[in-house]
């Protein structure tokens, strides 16, 4: 399984990791992802869901059918 956020699509990022003496070598910097089980009032159910930290603290905020509907994801196919 792929390492992408299944609700905002988030996935890893090229970067460098720079030493002491100033050598560059390649990284990658995973997304920080958690295996939720979220309840989702409108569909009156459970979703197991792979999802980032960070929409995590937005659907905290939002709720989970709101954060959805606003990055046009359908949770029934989830």
């Amino acid at each position: 399984m792929s390492r992408v956020c299944q609700l905002t699509g988030t996935r890893a990022n090229n970067g460098m990791a720079v030493s002491h003496s100033h050598i560059r070598t390649k990284k990658l910097q995973q997304a920080n992802l958690q295996q939720r089980r979220l309840w989702w009032a409108e569909g009156k159910r459970w979703i197991n869901i792979r999802i980032t930290t960070r929409a995590l603290k937005t659907i905290q905020k939002k709720g989970l059918g709101a954060y959805a509907r606003s990055l046009g994801v359908n949770l029934a196919k989830l």
